[in-house]
């Protein structure tokens, strides 16, 4: 209907390619327009100003050795300006692009080591991008960004790097958990130590009050009583202590059987063994 009345419809982010007679004569901006076809005046095709996005695989090999796909995704859009060069001098946009994008990684990818790729994937989207806005420019289309969207080792290296990965996790949790192991000891060791040496001085100040107390005990005997000597008190004190002692093992329903000699000899013995060994623990508690 519209080229019955010589109207043509151009949409909007879109341009028309006018000719006379198979010429190009001007771009039609969005809107309507008036070509008497009987003039020789027509539209040769319409060209979108949209953005528009095409994303290439291309599979290369790094420098050791790695084949791996590389997805790039080129966003490009045609300019209003340029709009008949875009029309006129290519003819499948989107196979050019491609075989540039191509030249760039396969020329890229393999100077670089595959970690590096991962590593160096925004200088490789910028290296596509300036190659394809030098190419494209004279064609009319400009590139708007390029990326590099993803790298795709092969499925046995991909599991080789995950196991690589999770065997350098093991190593680092160990070395963490021997750490941690060795601090527990190290305090468990101080620990142990420090009661040690609070236990020693316990018994130290025990021993201590035990022989104060049977000094005390030895001086006020001898007040009271004239006559006697701090050893005649001392032996006494020891028979009473020996006496009480056998008394509580014999009271006791959960003692073993104990065999010590008995008698007045015996009793004399362990006397002058207790003081001989109270003596030296007041020695030592002294200096």
């Amino acid at each position: 209907m519209g080229n019955l009345f010589c109207c043509v419809q151009v949409d909007q982010s879109t341009v028309a390619i006018k000719e006379t007679f198979g010429k190009f004569e001007d771009v039609l901006e969005p809107g309507c327009h008036f070509l008497p076809w009987c003039l020789g005046q027509q539209v040769a095709g319409y060209l979108s100003l949209r953005l528009q996005q095409l994303d290439v695989r291309c599979e290369t090999k790094t420098k050791d050795n790695v084949f791996v796909n590389v997805v790039a995704s080129i966003q490009y859009r045609a300019l209003a300006n340029n709009a008949n060069d875009a029309f006129y001098k290519l003819s499948n946009t989107r196979s050019q692009i491609q075989a540039y994008v191509f030249d760039v990684i396969r020329a890229s990818v393999p100077k670089l080591i595959l970690d590096d790729v991962f590593e160096q994937k925004n200088e490789i989207a910028k290296a596509v991008e300036e190659e394809l806005e030098k190419a494209m420019s004279a064609y009319g289309f400009e590139i708007v960004q390029t990326l590099i969207v993803d790298i795709e080792p092969d499925e046995h290296v991909k599991r080789a790097m995950n196991e690589i990965n999770a065997a350098a996790r093991m190593r680092l949790a160990a070395n963490e958990k021997a750490e941690a192991e060795k601090i527990l000891q190290i305090k468990r060791a101080e620990g142990e130590a420090e009661a040690k040496y609070l236990s020693g001085l316990g018994i130290a100040r025990q021993r201590q009050a035990i022989v104060d107390g049977l000094r005390d005990s030895v001086l006020g005997f001898s007040v009271n009583v004239p006559g006697t000597t701090a050893k005649d008190v001392m032996d006494m004190v020891l028979v009473t202590q020996y006496f009480d002692t056998m008394k509580e093992i014999g009271a006791s329903s959960k003692s073993s059987a104990v065999f010590i000699p008995h008698g007045p000899g015996a009793v004399r013995d362990v006397a002058t063994q207790i003081r001989d060994g109270l003596l030296q623990g007041s020695f030592a508690g002294q200096s």
